[in-house]
């Protein structure tokens, strides 16, 4: 059989543990070939990068609709392939509110149009999230929907949580929850030193575990699937540990800057470092980092949130919470691996298989058959993080001007590069 294209010389890194080298030949949108490529065969040269399957991302706002003046699907999308990703979770909470098969209907239309990357929208729990009136989770779920998700937006009570999440069980539908109590939710940064030595409001740990707790409760009592992102407290991680010591269906993931970064970082009111849930201590963050390791959180998010320059303008306290970060992940994870606080086959696992099974998809192990959303990438490659580096419309990560080792060089999905122009790859 005649191959459209193989990829030769590669080192194969699959997540779970098995890393060698063999050539892939590509046919039709997925892997129809392994082994050695026969003399002459249409080919790239791969030698030097690692391929992996395409990574998957759990949570990144595309800024549509609505929020145009910081990011549109098109920038955004763009910027997820340069970070090495051809899948998408949306988070409800655009302008207008994912809560309408009209909204969803438009976001999908639009992503189709922009990128081959795809985007995978949850619908909001409740009407407008305004925490009080169920939304019509089997109407979304028919337009596209994948889970259900409050986002990081208060519910009015308990009770209207229970009967969002029997709703949800009754249409088969993932909920999706990020953490927070309201009440406890009130400040700027982490309650801790830090804070308190720049005169700002916290946001205790008890915040996130307050809620947490609650929501695992409801989970045991409805038997509801979930997820828990964007996670940022040891506390988490232990309740976490009780959860699937319990038997609950439950997932998790956590934001790459919570791997890297503590409170230390808003020192000089440092606005990049402005995020929710905040930047936390030094033992939150060894904490987190042995849940992934361990597995008890299972996928490394980015938590993208792109924004305008003048949005990290104003004093700290009064500035939007968020940062750019899709471009940045492979670079910062292998940080981590260069460090030894993570192996390189945990963090591919994190970034591209865990995010898959949390979504109920087939697993990519680079085998014949799979489908060919590969991601190549140079782990001798240094950059600088620089404005006109990214192609995200937000330049907002306090990553700038550092430089990151390990770039990705090209993105297949379904077989077809993304990237054009990309450096490493020979034909």
């Amino acid at each position: 059989m005649t191959m459209d294209i193989w990829l030769c010389g590669a080192s194969l890194e699959t997540g779970d543990g098995v890393t060698q080298s063999m050539d892939i030949g590509i046919k039709h949108g997925k892997i129809a070939a392994l082994g050695s490529m026969p003399g002459g065969a249409h080919h790239l040269d791969c030698t030097h990068l690692t391929l992996a399957p395409a990574f998957t991302d759990l949570s990144a706002r595309l800024r549509e609709p609505g929020d145009r003046e910081h990011g549109s699907i098109v920038t955004e999308t763009a910027a997820a392939l340069a970070g090495g990703f051809a899948q998408l979770v949306l988070p409800p909470d655009t302008r207008p509110v994912m809560d309408t098969p009209a909204i969803v209907a438009l976001v999908l239309e639009r992503a189709a149009a922009a990128s081959k990357v795809r985007v995978f929208p949850l619908g909001a729990l409740t009407r407008g999230l305004d925490g009080q009136s169920l939304a019509n989770m089997a109407a979304l779920k028919a337009a596209g929907c994948i889970a259900v998700s409050q986002a990081r937006r208060p519910m009015a009570s308990a009770e209207t949580l229970l009967r969002c999440l029997e709703y949800a069980a009754g249409q088969g539908l993932k909920v999706f929850f990020s953490p927070e109590d309201a009440s406890l939710a009130q400040g700027c940064a982490h309650d801790g030193f830090m804070a308190s030595r720049l005169g700002l409001p916290g946001i205790p740990s008890s915040a996130e575990t307050v809620a947490m707790a609650t929501q695992l409760l409801l989970v045991a009592q409805t038997g509801i699937q979930a997820h828990f992102g964007q996670l940022s407290t040891a506390g988490s991680v232990m309740l976490l540990r009780w959860a699937r010591s319990q038997g609950l269906p439950v997932t998790a993931d956590v934001s790459m800057h919570q791997l890297h970064l503590t409170d230390e970082s808003i020192d000089g009111f440092n606005a990049m470092a402005h995020v929710r849930p905040p930047l936390r201590s030094e033992s939150d963050r060894q904490a987190l980092l042995e849940g992934v390791r361990e597995g008890t959180i299972d996928a490394i998010c980015s938590d993208h949130q792109p924004l305008d320059a003048s949005a990290k303008l104003a004093p700290f306290a009064a500035t939007m919470p968020g940062m750019s970060t899709l471009e940045t992940m492979l670079g910062l994870g292998l940080r981590l691996v260069r460090s030894g606080e993570l192996s390189r086959t945990r963090l591919v696992d994190a970034l591209a298989q865990a995010p898959r099974r949390v979504l109920g998809q087939a697993t990519c192990s680079l085998c014949v058959g799979d489908v060919a959303d590969l991601v190549a990438f140079d782990e001798r490659l240094s950059w600088q993080v620089f404005p006109e580096m990214l192609r995200s419309h937000g330049h907002n990560t306090p990553f700038l001007g550092q430089t990151l080792q390990g770039k990705v060089v090209q993105v297949w999905v379904e077989g077809q590069p993304q990237i054009k122009g990309g450096p490493g790859l020979a034909v």
